[in-house]
């Protein structure tokens, strides 16, 4: 594979405050993508009494009502005037909401089965409500504050080390609060959702100084937002690589705590193996920034899919070599995950600025929502065909505190389930990567 070098980049511009402030903000979008997926349907399942195939309805269907809520706040936060900018005032909305709309759907009252099934659906729309509110705008901003193609990716480098620090203490955290009882997830509920409060309110203040080197413009309609994006072929290109990897990691989380418990034996090692996949993304961030200047963002992204595949690949074997080989394994996953996290956002970026200088139109709300209601629906899937798979699988679902045998053909879902199909799904991602032709000489013969 012969990948060309990238020229050396300039210094940057937007103020070090505002990174930081923005980088804060992630810490929301990090904890809201990992607790809901590694803990929502086990809890369904293990603490609730809910049959899996159900558990796995509940944590899809409320995001697809993101394939509307995302891009109608995208196209509202593209025409708001205010004298807190564009994106602000929804980010400020999402703060206000999403975290007691997040602590109500793990406050565990006294349901279970499919009463419990039917509060949880409720809470958990509202949630994803809430959270399109705050996300849209805030994923939006770095196309907006810069121009230049790898400032976009060391702002986003910032953004990833908060998204890293989040992961890594939600992922540990929050398995370790909720523990198997429904007083303790209520617990974990509340916890989570006083650090989004304070992470959304961080970045509504951190980015008050952010600079607007190019304003939005808002399509007519839902309709014509979809026909701009149809229209933009690296934009597509992007998302369909980018829904591959979310589909895979929403597997993988979901599948984690059932190969803790199934697997390994051990519950606890939950929040080790979250460990080992976001671990990596606290060190590994400036080597992957290096490599996308070194050998351009594309090749970067197809060397993480690659260590993402083997990592789940490998994965497979956990049962002939024991806990210590499957966090290793894990930990070759983390490793991908770190790069493929950095790079997508910062490739959406560059789609968005190409768009803008082919146009002559910013759509980044347009864009950024449809973005984030493919990526979340995509990673709730993910969860929906675990869930669907153990059901088949005849898993036994139980409530707190309960000791369930399962089957042996359940035992084989979990590790086949949770390792096979996350790496086909990424070994796609490369692939699709490999047509990817959007790069820093193209943005530039483009003027952006």
């Amino acid at each position: 594979m012969m990948i060309t070098r990238a020229p050396v980049p300039p210094a940057l511009t937007v103020p070090r405050g505002v990174r930081l402030g923005y980088g804060v903000g992630s810490v929301c979008t990090a904890t809201f993508g990992t607790v809901p997926g590694l803990l929502l349907l086990f809890y369904m399942t293990n603490v609730l009494a809910v049959p899996a195939w159900i558990a796995g309805m509940v944590a899809f269907l409320p995001k697809v009502w993101d394939v509307v809520i995302n891009p109608w706040v995208g196209q509202r936060s593209d025409r708001t005037v205010s004298r807190f900018g564009a994106r602000r005032p929804w980010m400020l909305l999402g703060a206000l909401t999403l975290p007691p709309a997040f602590a109500a759907t793990f406050a565990g009252p006294p349901l279970t089965g499919l009463s419990a099934a039917a509060y949880v659906t409720v809470c958990y729309l509202l949630t994803a409500t809430a959270y399109a509110f705050y996300e849209v705008p805030y994923k939006a901003m770095p196309a907006e504050m810069t121009g230049d193609y790898h400032e976009r990716s060391a702002i986003l480098q910032w953004k990833m080390v908060f998204v890293g620090l989040a992961i890594l203490l939600s992922g540990a955290v929050a398995p370790m609060i909720a523990g198997t009882t429904a007083s303790g997830y209520r617990l974990m509920g509340l916890v989570v959702a006083g650090v989004l409060l304070v992470s959304m309110l961080t970045a509504f203040f951190g980015t008050a100084r952010a600079p607007v080197v190019i304003r939005a413009e808002a399509e007519p309609s839902l309709r014509a937002q979809f026909a701009a994006a149809r229209t933009n072929r690296p934009f597509m290109l992007l998302l369909a690589l980018s829904c591959a990897q979310m589909f895979a990691a929403g597997t993988l989380l979901a599948g984690a705590p059932y190969l803790a418990t199934y697997t390994l034996g051990d519950s606890g090692a939950t929040s080790t193996l979250l460990l080992c996949i976001v671990g990596p993304v606290l060190v590994t961030m400036p080597g992957w920034v290096a490599l996308s200047r070194r050998y351009d963002k594309r090749g970067a992204m197809i060397l993480a899919s690659v260590l993402y595949t083997a990592g789940a690949v490998a994965l497979v074997l956990t049962q002939e070599f024991g806990p210590v080989y499957a966090h290793a394994c894990v930990l070759v996953i983390g490793v991908g995950y770190a790069g493929l996290q950095l790079l997508q956002f910062s490739m959406l970026s560059d789609v968005i600025a190409h768009d803008a200088a082919v146009t002559g139109r910013n759509r980044a709300g347009v864009f950024t929502g449809l973005w984030t209601a493919a990526e979340t629906v995509v990673f709730a899937f993910g969860a929906l065909v675990f869930g669907w798979l153990l059901g088949a699988a005849g898993f036994v679902e139980s409530d707190a505190g309960a000791l369930v045998e399962q089957p042996e053909a359940a035992v084989r879902a979990v590790l086949y389930g949770g390792t096979l199909i996350p790496a086909v799904v990424a070994a796609v991602s490369a692939v699709l990567t490999w047509h990817y032709r959007l790069n820093e000489e193209e943005l530039r013969s483009a003027g952006a």
